[in-house]
């Protein structure tokens, strides 16, 4: 009950901050819950009146409640078809920037990680350069046995982080629950799902141990990439708290100046950040969920460097295939198979027509072949679709979540260093790849070569199971050796139930059986 009450309190404190602010305001009142007028009217009562920009206005209230609410202001930012398109492009431009720390607080925290003083860990450690909800970022020196120094990052996990999350989070989930219990749009737009899958990459980014982790997995994906790299990790001085890497040199991707004067083609850094992204999510199934400009770098050899590796998502191979046949299929406008992707990866429910599916594809993807290639966004073109499907009952998939918001981030990037980026041209050789690799012949052999391997793993199994079996029957026949009596119902259900295993058993040897023939010369 005090859960409840807290959590109440809190979502009134953080509605009213943000009815003071008059981000309410800019919700399309069409996408609120029926009976919410009243609260709708007496927000743009309270409104501050202020010649702020409603960017500027939404910034303040977001960094006002805390680290818990920038998070999901980023996440809101995908999902126009949630909080309406004016809000989804005022929290496009929200930053995830907070006051620092003191550095005695991180000095406190390393030496609490490592056992000992900061001094026995790094040579020289400075004050903070960056700070965000989650931690800060320091630079650092450490020594060599030849007695030389060598730079590297440190980030530190903010302190108290966790907590308040926590606490931040059951809020959110009271208010997701609520959303789904009185409006059906709510349930449609799985709002709890929404709130799971904050908390899953929240509860990933406050252990660096696994954000080293996912630096590792990266670098080993990409080694052979000539274009793209990240940081190496320092494994001696990381831990939950703290976390050690390389220290890059090179130019932020929003200092288009300062890349410009170092000869940089930015048109060709454009297209590698495109190109990478779309290569990782769809190759690998892997790839950096938090592609902004400051995470991002130009090192002296032309290399895109990726830092800041704690939010980072996956695609299962069926999700790599709906991406991929999606994008293809608005790059050679080719609706119908565009429409059949969705009802084969059962997001839209079997009972809807492909071919009025399609339709509603069409009306979204005809009118990017009359513009230019500078007015036609990939990510804005996703959200469309995800409107266009809410009309055909599908559901939010949170698999699909950080994709669409990596997606909008990454174009943005790429259109800030050249306007006139072709985003079909430039994704269509990796998508193109992709296709050809994976659902080509040799991806429909390997598929084969799966389904036996699966095959054969069972039947791997087949003995030690009829050996269970067996020890089964011997540890029941010396039980009733040793004086245990059954009944005649009991020894006749018993002696039912073998019955059937043995059919079963023999049945399934067949099944299999058949299966093995079937792959081997199909």
């Amino acid at each position: 009950m005090a859960t409840s009450i807290g959590d109440f309190l809190r979502l009134a404190r953080a509605g009213f901050v943000l009815a003071r602010e008059g981000v309410i305001s800019r919700i399309d009142p069409a996408l609120l819950p029926p009976g919410s007028e009243p609260v709708f009217a007496m927000a743009k009562l309270i409104e501050r009146r202020g010649a702020a920009s409603s960017a500027a206005r939404l910034g303040a209230a977001i960094s006002r409640l805390g680290p818990s609410y920038v998070k999901l202001g980023q996440f809101l930012a995908t999902r126009p078809d949630v909080v309406g398109p004016k809000l989804a492009r005022d929290l496009e431009t929200l930053q995830d920037r907070m006051p620092p720390f003191p550095q005695e607080v991180a000095e406190e925290t390393i030496s609490r990680t490592f056992d000992q003083p900061v001094s026995t860990v790094y040579a020289r450690l400075g004050p903070p350069l960056a700070a965000a909800s989650i931690a800060q970022v320091h630079q650092g020196e450490v020594s060599e046995p030849d007695g030389s120094t060598r730079r590297v990052a440190v980030k530190v996990l903010r302190p108290d982080v966790q907590r308040r999350f926590r606490i931040d989070l059951s809020s959110f989930y009271r208010a997701a629950r609520l959303g789904e219990q009185t409006s059906p749009e709510g349930r449609r737009l799985r709002l709890v799902a929404i709130v799971d899958t904050l908390a899953r990459s929240v509860a990933m980014e406050m252990d660096l141990r696994l954000e080293a982790a996912a630096l590792s997995e990266l670098a080993q994906n990409t080694e052979a990439e000539t274009d793209f790299r990240v940081p190496t990790v320092d494994w001696d001085r990381t831990g939950r708290e703290v976390l050690t890497t390389e220290w890059i040199d090179g130019i932020k991707l929003n200092d288009i100046e300062a890349l410009r004067a170092a000869g940089h083609d930015l048109p060709e850094v454009g297209r590698v950040v495109m190109q990478s992204f779309l290569r990782h999510a769809l190759r690998d199934g892997f790839f950096h969920a938090d592609m902004h400009p400051g995470n991002l770098f130009v090192d002296p050899q032309g290399r895109l460097v990726a830092v800041d590796c704690g939010i980072m998502g996956r695609l299962g191979l069926k999700e790599r295939r709906f991406l991929a046949e999606i994008l293809y299929g608005f790059i050679t406008r080719n609706w119908k198979r565009t429409a059949e992707v969705h009802f084969e990866a059962g997001y839209v429910p079997a009972h809807h027509s492909v071919d009025d599916f399609a339709q509603a594809i069409r009306a979204i993807g005809e009118p990017i072949y009359s513009r230019r290639a500078d007015q036609i966004s990939m990510a804005k073109l996703l959200t469309l679709l995800f409107e266009v499907t809410a009309l055909f009952d599908m559901k939010t998939r949170p698999e699909l979540l950080l994709l669409q918001k990596t997606m909008v981030v990454v174009e943005g990037v790429a259109r800030s260093l050249d306007p006139q980026l072709d985003m079909w041209k430039t994704s269509e050789p990796v998508v193109r790849t992709w296709i050809e690799r994976n659902l080509g012949p040799v991806g429909r052999i390997e598929e084969v070569t799966t389904g036996v391997a699966a095959i054969g793993r069972s039947l791997q199994a087949l003995p030690e199971l009829i050996a269970q079996g067996q020890r089964i029957a011997e540890q029941l026949d010396a039980a009733t050796r040793s004086g245990l009596a059954l009944s005649a119902e009991t020894t006749d259900a018993i002696g039912r139930a073998e019955g059937r295993g043995n059919r079963w058993m023999t049945i399934a040897l067949w099944v299999i059986a058949a299966l093995l023939a079937f792959s081997m010369f199909r």
